[in-house]
């Protein structure tokens, strides 16, 4: 629910700004989601990076019947998002200012939200809760939800190292003077990742901030359009290299700053997020990409100190992060992948050194894994099996948890609840519990798939979740490693009573788990050739 305005707070006194570049099919709509805030906006600023598709004729047009809107035009184009950002704060006459994406948009409310937030705790930075949209089929999921679950004021960003994590830029409310006293800026030019710089010189600059849990932003999520965002394009390596290279000038920031404890967190922020996010497509790129990325990972790693390992060793970043400092070549990518999973698995084998410490292999013994012997059971990166095999009256979904150095048969796991949710809503359709039988070092298990309940909800892609059960009660969630031989990951079209047909598709997602898509009718069947046409068209 969006805050009430406060009816003691003088109008209007927020800045907009709206950056763009060849973007006439959305630029309108987010600079029109800006104007709807009300009279809370004294101004949008649209600052057009010199576009080519008519762009900034569609604005001007806007801005002849809209007072508020200023249109500036770029003569040049930057090659980023920093540029046209600091060109619109230089043109911002309203005490606080805001930044918006040509393709995104603000929710209603939003101003008023985080104006209330920011004058009410005289903050100089409001935060609020942004969500990354997914088009076209409008799945939302929540960006960094654990700091917006209630509001907040923070009289220094120590107080709240969390918020190292959002590096966002968007889903902020700044005091337009606080970032003129510290001469706050975006990188210039082609700056990939610009924003995780900019936030690290906000907090660097020690603001009192106030959170609230409102929407304040939809971050559109358009992975099939012809030109991708620098955060969806990842196809290259200069993108791994902009991204260390921002993460790097964070982290230098705040430790120049005196925020030890933030770069702290900056640090290991890359090894859980970025590393891991990486790790789980690197498979899939080709081997001279590997090689380059294996290289600018190293070296960017070689600049952490014993601190910074210390911090959770058994971390599933922190032991990816030693594996690949250890190894001058890529290696056990698939493993990897397991590893930057989330929830992580670890997957066999599991080695020993010879004083019986468990290490990540015999070949790279100096990778230890001994402070998983004292990590707790409910986190620990256990690895399951999943075998599914579709039929006429429902899949047989095979299951088998593997052992990690005797820490699950210490904890004697009992049971496991499988569930399968709905990608694009969360829906959760089918759920069952199946008992665990143990069998030399494994735990497996044998369920039924009702492939007519997930039948029902139309064409859509499913996620297996799993809950292991142990003695104590205590649980560890989990997704599932899907096996891949012969035959296990096939397209099926089974016959159904009420659908006629029903294609089934087990597959692996990037990270390695089970999934399963299910395209009911001739309806289903029509969108899934339209799919695979537009992928090969794509």
């Amino acid at each position: 629910m969006n805050a009430v305005r406060n009816p003691e707070r003088p109008l209007p006194q927020v800045a907009v700004v709206v950056i763009g570049y060849d973007d006439a099919a959305h630029v309108t709509d987010a600079v029109r989601s800006a104007l709807a805030q009300g009279p809370a906006v004294r101004e949008v600023v649209a600052v057009d990076d010199c576009s080519t598709d008519g762009s900034a004729g569609l604005l001007d047009r806007l801005a002849a019947s809209e007072p508020r809107l200023k249109v500036i035009r770029r003569r040049a184009n930057s090659g980023g998002c920093g540029t046209p950002r600091n060109t619109g704060l230089d043109a911002v006459t309203s005490p606080y200012v805001m930044f918006l994406d040509s393709d995104d948009v603000l929710p209603p409310g939003a101003v008023d939200a985080l104006l209330d937030a920011a004058t009410g705790a005289h903050a100089e930075v409001a935060s609020g809760l942004c969500v990354r949209r997914e088009l076209p089929s409008g799945r939302e999921v929540p960006w960094q939800a654990r700091l917006y679950a209630l509001h907040a004021a923070v009289p220094h960003p120590a107080q709240r190292p969390r918020l190292v994590h959002d590096t966002l830029c968007v889903n902020k409310l700044y005091r337009t003077g606080f970032l003129r006293e510290h001469g706050i800026r975006f990188p210039e030019g082609r700056f990939p990742y610009e924003d995780v710089v900019f936030t690290a010189r906000v907090l660097a600059a020690a603001p009192r901030i106030a959170l609230v849990p409102d929407l304040v932003y939809v971050w559109h999520v358009r992975r099939s359009a012809e030109r991708l965002s620098i955060s969806l394009d990842r196809s290259g390596v200069a993108n791994w290299r902009a991204r260390t290279e921002a993460c790097r000038q964070a982290y230098e920031v705040l430790l120049g700053a005196g925020q030890k404890e933030l770069a702290r967190v900056a640090r290991a922020k890359f090894l859980d997020h970025d590393l891991r996010m990486y790790l789980r497509e690197l498979g899939l790129r080709d081997a001279a990409y590997r090689r380059a990325w294996w290289e600018i990972t190293r070296a960017h790693l070689a600049e952490y100190d014993a601190d910074d390992w210390a911090r959770d060793p058994a971390a599933p970043g922190r032991l990816a992060g030693r594996v690949v400092l250890a190894s001058p070549e890529p290696r056990d990518l698939p493993r990897l992948r397991e590893l930057a999973a989330r929830p992580a698995r670890l997957y066999p084998p599991y080695a020993r050194a010879a004083d019986g410490t468990p290490v990540w292999s015999e070949d790279l013994p100096q990778v230890s894994l001994e402070p998983l012997l004292t990590r707790p059971v409910p986190v620990l990166p256990l690895a399951v099996d999943a075998e599914l095999r579709p039929r006429a009256r429902g899949a047989r979904l095979r299951l088998r948890l593997h052992e990690l150095y005797g820490r699950v048969a210490r904890a004697g796991p009992e049971a496991v609840e499988a569930e399968w949710r709905h990608r694009d809503d969360g829906d959760e359709a089918v759920r069952g519990t199946t008992a665990l039988v143990p069998s030399a070092g494994t735990w497996s298990a044998e369920t039924t798939v009702d492939l007519p309940a997930l039948a029902a909800h139309g064409v859509g892609t499913w996620d297996l979740r799993l809950r292991i059960r142990f003695r104590d009660g205590v649980s560890r969630d989990v997704t599932a490693h899907a096996l891949t031989g012969a035959g296990l990951l096939r397209r099926s079209a089974l016959p159904s009573a009420r659908h006629g047909v029903v294609l089934v598709q087990p597959y692996a997602t990037h990270s390695g788990a089970l999934a399963l898509r299910v395209a009911p009718g001739a309806r289903g069947v029509l969108s899934v050739v339209r799919g695979r046409l537009r992928r090969l068209l794509h």
